[in-house]
């Protein structure tokens, strides 16, 4: 009895020695301030709830793009390929854990010999080993999970792929919606400037305007018919975009209309610490951090014995010289303890490049928790400022609307000149671009601040 309470004892005090040393010690993660991680914000903003936790479907209610979105995430291929990384890091892990296991292995041997013409004589030999390393000291533990913490680091790095690429989607699909409301601003630009040529060479033969009036309103409709064929263009280059993250090969894409877009007149954050569990960028630079954990006990595990059980057996039928071709079995077990003693160094080179290395994940965590707060708060103020805009633009729109029809009915009647209303006509249509600019520019700062703050990824 007093024995075997000593050996508890004794294996107690292995157990905690073993654990100061940091080769057990599993990976917690380290505390975080997020107090004012958004900065200020505007007192219109709810902190209570958070537009993560709505998922992609419910924010992004247009029906072409659903379809857009759903497919990306089928076939897009940076996607597919981060996929394919989660495949590999789980069969690392596999491997790991297969590593506690004993290893086996079956060896057969056959020959034929013959000397100076005699008889030939048969030979052969049936044999198996098998070996077992034992993980006393956290070599096997720390490298397993080192591996589960990469595959946790390819997890969250697809999960970083696939909230980057619903963000792309949408916002280049938004992107078609305001090039064709500029589009058809500047189309109907276009027309309006015919129908006022015409009326200004009404004018001419009438003898109440020139030949330099007509000839300047001509190089504003040129200008503006030049300006419609660089937007045609841009709509172009942003399908082909669009399509090459579909997967697909150029081709139009199916869409609504600006004037259709829905979205929340207010937004909601929820509180920094919810970025710890929605921000896949996050998950990624912890996971990071664990990984560099668990390479800083293997390399203490190094200073450690590796201690390794194995054996063999076979049969052999020349296992005699007395007897032609006699049958024996052999047996061997072996057990080996091999305690690095003096490697030059590099044992105690290793351990400070591990502490280093985690030191400078560490660092990385704390940034990128840092970039996503200040994220978060530039989403908001470019939301802020484009609505702001918007209202601006909408005004300003109305203001020169009514400047270009009175410039044109004093332009009637003698009492103003043509210049007058070309640089109406001209600040009008730049007023009306400036509107729909803006209008998108309030739509990509909600997907902006979407996904900053994860995605739905709660």
């Amino acid at each position: 009895m007093e024995k075997n309470i000593s050996h508890i004892v004794v294996a107690a005090c292995m157990a905690s020695m073993l654990t100061g040393c940091g080769i057990y010690t599993k990976y917690r993660q380290p505390e975080t301030n997020t107090d004012g991680l958004f900065g200020a914000l505007p007192e219109e903003v709810d902190t209570t709830s958070s537009l993560a936790d709505l998922k992609w479907e419910e924010l992004f209610t247009d029906a072409s793009l659903r379809k857009l979105i759903t497919r990306a995430l089928e076939a897009n291929t940076d996607l597919n390929v981060a996929r394919l990384k989660v495949e590999e890091a789980r069969a690392s892990l596999s491997a790991a854990k297969q590593a506690y296991l004993p290893s086996a292995q079956l060896d057969l041997e056959g020959a034929l010999s013959s000397f100076d013409g005699s008889k030939p004589t048969k030979t052969y030999s049936l044999g198996a080993s098998a070996s077992w390393e034992l993980d006393f000291f956290g070599k096997l533990t720390n490298a397993k999970r080192r591996e589960r913490a990469a595959l946790e680091q390819s997890e969250a790095y697809r999960q970083v792929v696939q909230t980057q690429l619903i963000a792309t989607v949408a916002e280049s699909y938004y992107t078609l919606l305001m090039l064709d409301e500029q589009v058809a601003v500047t189309t109907e630009t276009v027309e309006s400037w015919k129908e006022y040529i015409r009326s200004l060479k009404a004018l001419m033969r009438a003898g109440q305007a020139n030949r330099a009036t007509v000839n300047q309103a001509e190089a504003s409709r040129l200008d503006a018919e030049a300006s419609l064929l660089d937007l045609k263009q841009q709509v172009t280059e942003t399908e082909n975009t669009l399509c090459a993250l579909l997967f697909w090969t150029p081709q139009p894409v199916a869409r609504g209309t600006l004037g259709e877009v829905d979205f929340p007149e207010s937004l909601s954050v929820g509180v920094p610490l919810n970025l710890l569990a929605n921000r896949p960028d996050v998950w990624q630079a912890e996971a990071v951090l664990k990984q560099a954990f668990y390479a800083t006990n293997q390399a203490r595990s190094s200073f450690y014995p590796s201690v390794t059980l194995s054996g063999s057996a076979g049969w052999t039928n020349s296992g005699g010289a007395l007897v032609t071709n006699p049958g024996a079995w052999l047996l061997q077990a072996v057990g080996s303890l091999v305690q690095p003693l003096f490697q030059r160094g590099q044992l105690m080179a290793n351990l400070k490049i591990s502490k280093a290395q985690q030191e400078e994940a560490l660092l990385q965590f704390q940034q990128t928790l840092l970039d996503a707060g200040a994220e978060v708060n530039n989403a908001l103020s470019q939301w802020q400022t484009a609505r702001q805009k918007t209202v601006l633009d909408r005004e300003q729109v109305e203001h020169l609307k009514d400047a270009l029809r009175d410039t044109e009915l004093l332009m009637e009647h003698g009492t103003t000149n043509y210049l007058e209303v070309l640089t109406a006509r001209q600040s009008l249509l730049a007023a009306r671009l400036s509107l729909v600019a803006d209008r998108n520019a309030e739509i990509k700062s909600v997907i902006t601040l979407y996904h900053a703050l994860g995605v739905g990824n709660n």
